[in-house]
Formats: structure tokens, C-alpha cells, sequence
């Protein structure tokens, strides 16, 4: 069955980014210390990336996100979304407009200007057909940014959250988390690593 995974790095004080996050600082000021669990060494947390791309039958991302990995200082072959892992999947955009131009045009990239519930819908058919030609259930993983994990959280539309969190305190950024809005969580798994603490939830709707 084709989960929604909402997986994303965070502060011990709930910012996915430092301050000032933009072009040429994606993750704002401090922030790189969020993925450094990405690019670790430790063989927990090289399991874990690879089990977390490898699940991914299709991937949703904000227009901010998008313009952040598709611009000059963004992905290449060696740094991007399961870049080491495994094959790329589709990319789901959620933006009011797409784009003019791709930079990253080996990638299978759908824009959606309808709102989140039909960028997910999009994804978890892409998933879906993902799954039938590999033969095993693959996921649709919402990977940021901040907003749009927010907005899925509280839309109802998240079954799992999956967090990453650093040990560092950001001080401010952008939260996770929108304010007056509650949920419920089941506690599924606890890694600490070296570079961060892996949590798994399951969203009690």
C-alpha cells in the first residue's frame, strides 16, 4: 500500500532552516548543520538515506524548494535526492506557475497549479505505477520544504512523519510546525546515530 511520508531534517528547536534562508543559502544561516547526517559516514545513517530514497515511488516538493535544488547551486550527480541511492523518481511540484525553464531536465519533473491535495494525488498515482513496474510498494515522500510538510500535516493527508532531528539549536528559521494546530503521533522507531536522532511516526487522524 502507497503511504504519504512527510521526511524532513529539524532543530532540536523545530526550524527546518536557519535564518534568511534563499538562493545561495538554502538552508539560511546555520542551517547546513540540519543535513549533516546526510553526507555522514556512520553506517546508520547511510542505511537510512538508502532506505528512505529507495521506498520513494514519487517525490513532492514546494516551488521554493524547486527553484532552490534546480538552480545553479543546487543538484548535480553528486548531491541531490538519492543521488548515491538509487534511480530518480518522479518530482511533483506544487507552484502556481510552472516554470519558463528546467536546468535539471534528466529528472521527471510534473508541475501541478491546483493546490497540495492534487499535487499528492498526482504523486500517489505516480507511486502507484512506480510500484506495479518494480513489483513492491514504493511510497510518495513529501520532502519540503517547511510550509508544505506544515500545510500536509495539517490538511490530513500525512500517514507517516519521518524527522531527522540535529543537535543544534537555530534559534530561528523556518518552523515546522504551524501554530494552534495539534496531532496526534504514534511512535514507531528511535535511531540516534552519531549526527542526529531518526524519529518515526505514525499520524493518528
Amino acid at each position: 500500500m502507497t503511504r504519504i511520508i512527510a521526511d524532513i531534517s529539524i532543530s532540536l528547536d523545530g526550524f527546518v532552516t536557519g535564518p534568511d534562508p534563499g538562493p545561495g543559502n538554502g538552508l539560511g544561516t546555520g542551517g547546513d548543520a540540519l543535513h549533516a547526517w546526510v553526507f555522514s559516514d556512520d553506517p546508520q545513517d547511510r542505511r537510512i538515506l538508502s532506505d528512505g530514497t529507495t521506498r520513494s515511488g514519487a517525490v513532492v516538493l514546494g516551488r521554493r524548494l524547486f527553484d532552490l535544488v534546480d538552480g545553479p547551486g543546487g543538484w548535480n550527480d553528486n548531491v541531490g535526492y538519492g543521488a548515491r541511492e538509487v534511480g530518480k523518481p518522479t518530482f511533483v511540484v506544487v507552484t502556481s506557475e510552472p516554470p519558463k525553464s528546467v536546468r535539471l531536465t534528466d529528472l521527471d519533473w510534473q508541475f501541478i497549479t491546483t493546490g497540495l491535495h492534487d499535487a499528492v494525488a498526482a504523486a500517489r498515482e505516480g507511486a502507484e505505477a512506480a510500484s506495479s513496474d518494480r513489483g513492491q510498494d514504493l511510497d510518495v515522500v513529501l520532502m519540503g520544504g517547511g510550509a508544505l510538510i506544515g500545510s500536509a500535516l495539517e490538511a490530513g493527508l500525512v500517514d507517516v512523519l519521518s524527522l531527522h532531528l540535529a543537535p543544534v539549536v537555530l534559534g530561528a528559521g523556518t518552523p515546522l510546525f504551524i501554530d494552534g494546530v495539534r496531532h496526534t503521533l504514534t511512535q514507531r522507531s528511535v535511531i540516534p546515530t552519531s549526527t542526529a536522532t531518526h524519529l518515526t511516526y505514525d499520524v493518528v487522524r
